[in-house]
């Protein structure tokens, strides 16, 4: 079968948008937000108790600047393209604001609490795919993941399933030094098993996004490659 032609800055457009859902269905089921999310997610609810205008968006991209000087450390390395992954993050901020007022709309019950951690769930794994198969800077996180893997020569969903456990942990940290020990804000069963699952599912749509589309650069932007 042919495949499809994809363009990589489209799959740039739909990982953003994917990913923000993700994390807004993620959020209202209260099964525990992604361990991609969740530090700048805790961050969020702490600091929004002093600053009530300071969003989960906010945080996300506050939190990603401080993600990026460690990644450049990590690798020993810095580029001009790196830096507009700070550009990704706050578009990105903006859009996961946008959709959580959305998905609030939506009428929550245990049974739909379930089909929307599923949902988001399965939402966030495809968007971070997609933004793997961009040349745009990804978010500082998915950069994170792709510049390691590419440093050391690790397989890419054994870096994602690493960086997504330390992730969880970390937020864990954070909830019991924010809200008390043995407080679980936010990070919750969901959260484990997100940890556990995202680098599996991520691997399953590469795969799977490879075998309908080829992905090639429909316009040449230099300074971001």
């Amino acid at each position: 079968m042919k495949k499809k032609v994809l363009y990589t800055e489209l799959a740039y457009v739909l990982g953003m948008v994917l990913l923000a859902f993700g994390a807004a269905f993620m959020t209202i089921s209260d099964f525990g937000v992604s361990m991609i999310v969740a530090p700048a997610y805790l961050v969020h609810l702490k600091v929004s108790e002093f600053l009530p205008f300071f969003s989960f968006g906010m945080a996300e991209y506050t939190l990603q600047a401080v993600l990026l000087f460690v990644m450049m450390l990590v690798v020993r390395k810095a580029k001009v393209s790196y830096f507009f992954s700070i550009v990704t993050a706050v578009l990105y901020g903006f859009i996961l604001d946008g959709a959580i007022a959305v998905v609030s709309l939506l009428p929550v019950n245990t049974a739909l609490r379930v089909v929307f951690y599923i949902v988001g769930l399965l939402l966030s794994s495809m968007g971070v795919s997609f933004f793997f198969h961009t040349y745009i800077a990804p978010e500082v996180y998915e950069l994170f993941v792709k510049e390691v893997s590419v440093k050391f020569e690790i397989d890419i969903s054994k870096v994602k399933t690493v960086y997504d456990c330390a992730s969880c942990v970390i937020s864990i940290l954070l909830s019991f030094a924010f809200f008390g020990l043995w407080s679980f804000e936010g990070v919750k069963l969901g959260t484990v098993i997100c940890a556990l699952l995202n680098g599996t599912l991520i691997g399953v749509w590469n795969k799977a996004y490879e075998n309908i589309w080829d992905f090639k650069d429909r316009f040449d932007i230099k300074f971001l490659k």
